[in-house]
């Protein structure tokens, strides 16, 4: 079972480099990398006016890209109005999706086998807690029916990772929706979908170089996480729904900001964005009209998706200039002839 755990840290841990989200609870007080989403553009926070969720556009002449948010963890299924989403992917030409193709290659990885000796223990991760922190452990995985034996580890940050999954498991709460619908919707009227995969082997290691004290503020964070229970997700996630872009932002950092402590986690996090404004700018440099979706937290913050192709010289329209633009031209379509 163990090396399969092991696998699952390594998704967790990149899956929570750019795309969780979760309450924000105060970390403990240890020395961490900087936040690279703590700031947001506060212009391009507003509530779309839109039925369903909000969309940014990104252009260039009459090239465009139209920029859909997505939470970085949703119910399964996570119902939300898809008119004006499936309007627009009816004139696009490609779909750009966040990753969500991972691949692992343990094998003729010294670095992987070294870091699953390190990480592996033969007894429970409880084990090894005084009384108190010990007691809170076990309540946490008892409320999502986990055995001591699903965390045979010694590392707090692979604890915490491990749990972290088997909490959103419990919930029925997950990172790739609606990413995978719309991948489904792109296919089904015959769109190209453009999507990154990303070898996870280099950032195996990464979970047994993390500090211990970085790694214990993770697990403060989750326990505080899974104590609270979903509500503060599914919330966000129905804000997300109805256009409510701060509502959606309101429940977005918790245990993930501590993850950066992660050695590679920083570069990984650049490279993800970097890809994504690249994948952007090909669309537009092709002509034509696509489609992208981004976690909104990595899309709205300073040095995220947005800003970086601002800063190139795109225009970036936020929802509400998008709706006063079509509310004028509506208009003047519809006026008196002068």
């Amino acid at each position: 079972m163990w090396p399969r755990v092991f696998v699952g840290i390594a998704l967790t841990l990149a899956l929570s480099l750019g795309l969780t989200l979760g309450r924000p609870y105060t970390l403990a007080a240890q020395e961490l990398p900087p936040d690279p989403d703590a700031e947001l553009i506060e212009e391009l926070v507003v509530t779309a006016r839109y039925p369903g969720p909000a969309f940014w556009r990104v252009s260039r002449g009459e090239a465009r890209v139209w920029v859909l948010g997505v939470p970085s963890l949703a119910p399964k299924r996570q119902d939300w109005d898809r008119q004006l989403f499936e309007r627009r992917l009816s004139g696009a030409d490609r779909v750009i999706l966040p990753f969500n193709g991972l691949r692992v290659r343990l094998a003729g990885s010294p670095g992987a086998a070294v870091s699953y000796l390190r990480l592996r223990s033969l007894r429970p991760f409880e084990t090894g807690l005084a009384p108190a922190p010990r007691d809170r452990f076990a309540a946490a995985r008892e409320s999502i029916g986990q055995p001591p034996g699903r965390y045979p580890t010694q590392s707090s940050l692979a604890a915490a990772l491990i749990l972290a999954g088997d909490w959103r498991e419990r919930y029925d709460l997950t990172p790739t929706d609606p990413t995978k619908l719309i991948r489904l919707l792109a296919r089904q009227k015959g769109k190209a979908v453009v999507q990154r995969t990303y070898d996870l082997g280099p950032l195996l290691g990464a979970v047994a170089r993390t500090p211990e004290a970085a790694g214990r503020a993770c697990l403060e964070a989750v326990l505080a996480e899974v104590e609270a229970g979903p509500g503060a997700i599914r919330a966000a996630s129905g804000a997300w729904a109805r256009g409510d872009v701060a509502g959606a932002l309101a429940a977005e950092r918790t245990w993930e900001r501590c993850i950066a402590a992660a050695p590679g986690a920083g570069a990984f996090d650049v490279r993800v964005k970097a890809d994504l404004v690249s994948d952007i700018r090909r669309a537009l440099a092709s002509g034509g009209v696509s489609i992208a979706v981004v976690p909104l937290r990595p899309l709205l913050s300073e040095g995220g998706v947005l800003d970086q192709l601002r800063r190139e010289g795109f225009t970036v329209d936020a929802p509400e200039v998008i709706r006063a633009a079509d509310e004028a031209d509506s208009a003047g379509a519809t006026g008196p002839e002068s």
